[in-house]
């Protein structure tokens, strides 16, 4: 079978079903809980359930809510390869099921419906899938990735994930693999090096929005992490 997108809305009430092909569901518009697997909660804009082909699952929604919902035969090798069931998608990714619900809404042809299927499916395969994150790790993931130009302070962070400094560090590192410090820069860098090769915006512009005030500081930065400086980069 293709892919197929779509848009959708559910009942309030609890629903238990299963299909024969695997399924994403990604919010638009509120949130909706869900069990499945070893996940039971609520999966809001910003993030995706992963259901598997024959997966029972128990579901509710707002009645307001809305999704973008993916009917797959195979899913890439990114979440074929993870153990989870719901994961964080980028901002690229959002952006564009934001603008797939515009496209469906006019009901575009057959071949933009494949063509925007074929590059979900892309988009889809540059996500990165943790294997099952803390809640609470998640929760500041969340907070870091809504504007990587904020200066957090791991007193921050520890307060938002509810743990003591030492201990969200700890746990951190163990979701993570790396350091705070370490998650942010590459964030920033992975964002910046996105507004150097697709904008015309001044390097000191670039800086600002990924949370640099000293130019010079993020030239060194970038330079280290990507082993050419900005000005090199965007030409």
């Amino acid at each position: 079978m293709p892919n197929n997108l779509s848009i959708r809305a559910y009942t309030s009430q609890i629903r238990s079903h299963y299909h024969e092909f695997h399924q994403l569901v990604l919010p638009l518009h509120g949130a909706i809980n869900i069990k499945v697997g070893d996940y039971t909660g609520k999966v809001s804009i910003g993030d995706c359930v992963i259901i598997k082909a024959g997966q029972q699952h128990d579901f509710r929604a707002d009645d307001a809510a809305r999704f973008i919902v993916v009917d797959m035969e195979k899913f890439p090798d990114n979440i074929t390869g993870s153990n989870i069931e719901k994961f964080s998608i980028n901002p690229p990714l959002l952006a564009y099921i934001q603008f797939i619900d515009k496209q469906l809404a006019h009901q575009v042809n057959k071949q933009l419906e494949s063509a925007a299927s074929a590059l979900f499916y892309q988009l889809l395969a540059q996500q990165t899938c943790h294997n099952r994150i803390d809640a609470r790790i998640a929760e500041v993931i969340h907070f870091i990735k809504k504007d990587v130009s904020v200066l957090f302070s791991i007193e921050q962070l520890a307060k938002i994930a509810c743990l003591s400094t030492s201990q969200y560090k700890k746990l951190f590192k163990q979701n993570m693999g790396i350091t705070t410090h370490k998650y942010i820069t590459q964030l920033r860098m992975e964002k910046a090096s996105a507004l150097l090769a697709h904008t015309d915006l001044p390097i000191r512009i670039v800086a600002e929005q990924v949370g640099y005030q000293d130019l010079s500081a993020f030239s060194r930065r970038f330079s280290n992490y990507f082993g050419q400086s900005p000005k090199a980069f965007s030409h």
